[in-house]
């Protein structure tokens, strides 16, 4: 499922993305914030096939070395446990999984080369070794082989990162989050499936009226709160604080006066902890300072409204 904070941070680039290219249509810039958080969840889809890709790898090897002119024993009597993975075959019994895969046209058919790499990196690896060598064969150490190669193959691989944003721009920045979908994905598996079951984009049928709102909201008032943020850095050249400070900021502002259900603690900690990892160092303190004030000033205002869980 696409959390909250990936939808937050798809908003606030897709904003960022209508204010660098001076666009003028709310509704094409909407489009393509809708159609970024549907790519994350492909990258999701196409990243959980990814292992079965590399299963048919080794298969076809272990079919070119049975064809070999002298082949060798190992050759003739392969170690077949992990091309027997059952885990590995429950993906690949998936329907919706395979169905949706081919409706999108997605799959590593045109990318050998990256199946190649990650099965020979995963092979000289002692946790393959370590399972191929074991002659017990559990559902439990299959799942666990899986696993293993999400996090140490795929986890920080810069060069299938690169390969990924070369096939689509929406994916930039988003391997970490398809991959946390893929192993809750793992965590669910169980050896009583026939398939494995994925999860669903979204948690609630909200969440994509959400980021719309939210995305509306932000921009349509997005003049207003720089006023706000303005009057909160008077020590500051507003020109000279990061353009992405103010989109951070002004989609905060929008979260804390259009939702009443959600927290202002939540709220502030999300964009600061967002603020982190997408803005420059030392933006996540800048940020809580200005946003602690204009939460202040709007409570006095009497315009922050909170209801149920949101008073707590």
């Amino acid at each position: 499922m696409l959390s909250r904070r990936l939808l937050r941070i798809k908003v606030i680039k897709a904003l960022y993305a209508h204010f660098k290219a001076e666009a003028d249509s709310m509704i094409a810039s909407e489009k393509n914030l809708v159609y970024s958080i549907d790519k994350t969840y492909d990258l999701y889809l196409l990243l959980l096939v990814l292992i079965v890709d590399v299963c048919r790898y080794a298969e076809n090897r272990i079919e070119l070395g049975k064809k070999k002119h002298l082949p060798s024993p190992e050759d003739l009597n392969p170690n077949t446990k992990f091309v027997d993975n059952r885990v590995i075959a429950q993906i690949a019994a998936s329907r919706p999984l395979c169905d949706y895969l081919e409706q999108h046209a997605l799959g590593w058919a045109n990318d050998p080369e990256s199946i190649k790499k990650l099965y020979d990196k995963m092979v000289a690896s002692e946790y393959y070794r370590d399972y191929m060598a074991n002659e017990r064969r559990t559902y439990k150490d299959d799942l666990k082989l899986v696993e293993a190669f999400y996090l140490n193959e795929i986890d920080d691989n810069e060069e299938l990162e690169n390969v990924l944003e070369e096939q689509s721009i929406f994916w930039a920045d988003d391997l970490d989050f398809a991959l946390i979908m893929v192993m809750r994905t793992l965590q669910g598996a169980r050896a009583s499936q026939e398939e494995i079951v994925l999860l669903p984009k979204f948690k609630s049928d909200d969440d994509l009226a959400f980021a719309r709102e939210l995305f509306r909201k932000t921009l349509v008032n997005y003049k207003e709160y720089l006023g706000y943020i303005e009057r909160f850095t008077q020590n500051w050249d507003v020109d000279r604080i990061a353009f992405m400070d103010n989109v951070i900021m002004a989609t905060a502002m929008a979260e804390l006066l259009a939702f009443p259900s959600i927290p202002v603690k939540v709220t502030l900690d999300e964009y600061i902890e967002i603020a982190k990892y997408y803005s420059t160092p030392g933006s996540s303190v800048f940020i809580n300072g200005v946003l602690d004030k204009i939460v202040e000033a709007l409570e006095k205002e009497e315009r922050i409204q909170k209801t149920g869980r949101g008073l707590l």
